[in-house]
């Protein structure tokens, strides 16, 4: 393996002649560009010549997958010492560019590379550096939250003695330095083996050795950009209840300003402590600050959500959209621990699936993310909602009113300690572009700390004057916020505004705002009490008790099949039993199907995050003629309905009904915004939201349907109870088949017996009840385990092991 300087230079120079990689062509296309955006730089302003442009230094990416096919052991030596590699990497790019552009270098300007590609198997996070990592070639991801102003860094002065009319020269090294460390080169570029690069001293000469005054050259000195970027780690992928680590990051030359707060960029660069002087160290505690020396910048997609789709994945995506109930699917499938809020689990899945944003050519923006208040009284599950939303959400920042002020859901200025110089610091709504953001405790928030969101909210930008400096920041996030009323408890008999405490112009900019009550009826608390304790009463895989996750998968179906089946079955399942009762007031399933073995089923954690992405970024749905006469009629219904009692109507309701409605389009993965369907699916919700108002035809036919099943179980058990003997062992159903009755009234007692242990099994509190608990007041054992397996066999109730689960 090379080891010198110039074993080095002949190796890269060895691979940049390789045919197929094609890099003199590609150094030389670096040298024009450079050039290009030289002169188009100074044609910007009316004195500037060419003759007086510097240009960039030119820089050229290598991908580090195409050195490892050249050699991998070589590729191996320079993540380990990659300052002396660069060092080689950049004189070989030298000689290969003056064989292309000759005399490119005449301003003191050299080529630059720039290596490409995850250095490892995937790329770190600031987490993850440690001592390990130092000298050493790091890849990092994260968060840009704090970006300095360039500054220029002097790298060689020039000084003028009038006494003598000669002139000096002097280069500084500090501890940033690329070269810091390395072996010294002389005049023709070979490496002095006994001496090294050092930090050299930061005193300003200002007389010469025999102590004659020197007047510095601006002109003929050397300056090169300078910039500081503090790289946090990505809030979806820090630790539950620590905090996000961050690392400074050292940009120079053209990487500077390639990046402003907020940006998910990927750094590619040399992790390395610094010394503070010349001397080496002057920390007595052995502690040094660690920075990552940039070398490529690479901006990442909003979208990097780290989901795999594959063709099973798109090819049960798009069989689900085809359903008529897929929003009802979703919404039960958002949180299944939480009873109840069906219409508000479906105005969850529209914002996670959020509208179409619209750039106009005039310069207008039109958001098209959703955001929705929830404001009710105490213990119903609001913020228990907002955890759900940000589970799923690929990026999603959490945050509450009282701990949170305006700069710091917005943006700030801040001034760094060390230089004192300002910069500009992102808060959560910036860093949460693209995303949700999820702000508890709503109502706690000061007056002007919400005054701060306003712009953010609707304009979807932040407008920063402060301190000297001008900037505006994207902040494309949909907001989902949770309040508590004025009063604590919600007050009937006040209007909804005198309640909520917020102001109008503060609430038109929720798109959806529900109020949570508490109601105080006894069916109620009772299906609340049962579907509390059945999360209580789950038994995971691992053994452990209790409702840690929604999403766990419930494998007892499989354990009779061959392991190789349930691993292939579980790859490609998108549905799990849910161990929860999403019966509604009259125990039945909203929209359910006779034929559909899974009505009662919620979708898998990871196969919902995957609809919900593929729905949202691959369709853009358009409103149809009939579409836009439809909202038009609806919003003018709107608008005569609106009373005191009521929030405003406003046109930006007209535009929330046109978000929902796209939205509900992209739900069904269609490109079309329907007026039967997606326009009146939005115009159920917003009636829900203003009005308490739930027109759904399919719910109300499926629950009257229910309705009657219920009562016609509750009178076949008032008959059976009233033909009972009054001894309360001994049933009359148990006396007319023990006694030899004749054969009709044995088969009027066996049907009444029949409803009387369906109805112990539907009405039980357990997930599940044991078969010597039915009717427990019948001595024949034998005929209750006869009628629970006829009960089996017509797919009503579920028997296994002496237990009966309601099917």
């Amino acid at each position: 393996m090379a080891n010198t300087l110039m074993e080095l230079r002949l190796r890269y120079d060895d691979f940049f002649r390789v045919e197929r990689f094609n890099y003199p062509e590609r150094i030389a296309a670096a040298i024009d560009d450079s050039i290009h955006r030289s002169r188009s730089n100074s044609s910007k302003f009316a004195n500037a010549t060419s003759s007086l442009t510097t240009p960039d230094h030119p820089r050229f990416r290598i991908p580090l997958t195409e050195l490892r096919s050249f050699d991998p052991r070589l590729v191996n030596s320079l993540i380990r010492d990659p300052l002396r590699h660069l060092r080689a990497l950049e004189a070989s790019a030298h000689d290969v560019a003056m064989e292309e552009r000759p005399g490119y270098d005449k301003h003191d300007v050299k080529v630059k590379v720039a290596l490409g590609g995850p250095v490892a198997s995937r790329p770190m996070s600031p987490r993850e550096l440690a001592s390990g990592s130092l000298r050493r070639l790091v890849c990092v991801e994260g968060v840009a939250v704090k970006v300095s102003s360039i500054k220029p860094k002097l790298v060689k002065s020039v000084h003028y003695c009038p006494q003598t009319n000669t002139h000096e020269s002097r280069t500084y090294v500090d501890a940033t330095d690329p070269q810091l460390g390395l072996p010294a080169l002389d005049s023709t570029g070979n490496e002095l083996p006994d001496k090294r690069v050092t930090i050299t001293s930061t005193a300003y000469p200002t007389k010469d050795k025999d102590g004659n005054p020197l007047e510095t050259e601006f002109g003929l000195s050397v300056f090169k950009d300078y910039q500081t970027v503090t790289l946090q780690e990505m809030p979806e992928k820090a630790p539950m209840g620590q905090l996000p680590r961050s690392v400074e990051m050292i940009l120079e030359h053209d990487l500077v300003d390639r990046m402003k707060p907020g940006d998910r960029v990927q750094i590619t660069g040399v992790f390395r402590a610094l010394a503070t002087a010349s001397s080496g160290q002057t920390s007595t505690s052995g502690v040094f600050k660690t920075v990552v020396l940039v070398n490529d910048v690479k901006i990442l997609g909003r979208d990097s959500s780290g989901l795999i789709f594959d063709t099973e994945d798109i090819r049960m995506i798009r069989s689900l959209g085809k359903r008529n109930d897929i929003l009802d699917i979703l919404g039960r499938s958002i949180c299944p621990s939480i009873h109840g809020h069906d219409v508000i689990k479906k105005a969850l899945a529209l914002q996670l699936l959020s509208g179409c944003e619209k750039n106009l050519k005039n310069g207008t923006h039109l958001r098209g993310d959703i955001n929705i208040l929830m404001v009710g009284d105490p213990s119903t599950a609001k913020s228990q909602l907002l955890r759900a939303a940000m589970s799923i959400s690929p990026l999603a920042i959490s945050t509450t009113g009282k701990g949170s002020s305006g700069v710091g859901l917005t943006a700030a200025v801040t001034s760094d300690p060390e230089t004192k110089e300002r910069r500009l610091e992102a808060g959560a709504m910036v860093l949460a572009d693209r995303g949700l953001v999820c702000v508890d405790e709503f109502d706690k928030m000061g007056e002007n700390d919400r005054v701060a969101i306003h712009e953010a909210m609707e304009q979807q930008t932040v407008t920063i004057a402060k301190a000297g400096l001008h900037a505006s920041l994207n902040a494309r996030c949909s907001v989902l916020a949770a309040a508590n009323p004025v009063y604590g408890q919600y007050d009937r008999k006040r209007r909804i505004q005198e309640n909520i405490g917020l102001p109008d112009s503060l609430l038109s900019r929720f798109d959806l705002l529900f109020v949570v009550l508490d109601q105080l009826d006894p069916d109620s608390d009772r299906r609340i009490a049962a579907h509390v304790i059945r999360g209580h009463r789950y038994l995971s895989v691992g053994g452990s008790a209790g409702h840690d996750s929604d999403y766990d998968d419930d494998s007892s179906e499989d354990e009779n099949e061959d392991s190789a089946n349930n691993a292939t079955s579980k790859a490609h399942s998108i549905w799990q039993r849910s161990r929860y009762d999403f019966a509604n007031s009259s125990r039945v399933r909203a929209g359910r199907e006779d034929d559909d073995p899974h009505s009662d089923d919620v979708l898998q954690h990871d196969f919902l995050r995957k609809y919900l992405h593929f729905a949202k970024h691959k369709f853009t749905p358009r409103l149809t003629d009939e579409a836009r006469e439809c909202i038009a009629g609806r919003y003018a219904e709107m608008r005569s309905r609106q009373d005191e009692r009521t929030l405003p109507v406003t046109a930006r309701s007209l535009e929330t009904i046109i978000r929902l409605a796209s939205a509900h389009a992209k739900a069904r993965l269609s490109n079309e915004v329907d007026a039967d369907t997606d326009v009146a699916a939005a115009m159920d919700i917003l009636s829900f939201a203003l009005y308490h108002e739930n027109t759904q035809v399919l719910e109300d036919t499926s629950l009257s349907k229910d309705k009657r099943k219920v009562d016609e179980l509750s009178n076949t058990d008032e008959e059976a109870s009233d033909s009972e003997d009054n001894s309360p062992k001994r049933p009359r159903a148990e006396d007319d088949l023990q006694d030899g009755a004749t054969s009709s009234n044995t088969s009027d007692a066996l049907s009444k017996l029949t409803a009387r242990v369906f109805e112990e099994v539907d009405t039980s509190l357990d997930d599940g009840i044991e078969i010597v608990e039915v009717c427990d007041d019948i001595t024949d054992r034998e005929l209750i385990a006869r009628v629970a397996r006829t009960l089996h066999e017509d797919g009503k109730i579920y028997m296994a092991d002496d237990m009966l689960y309601r099917v």
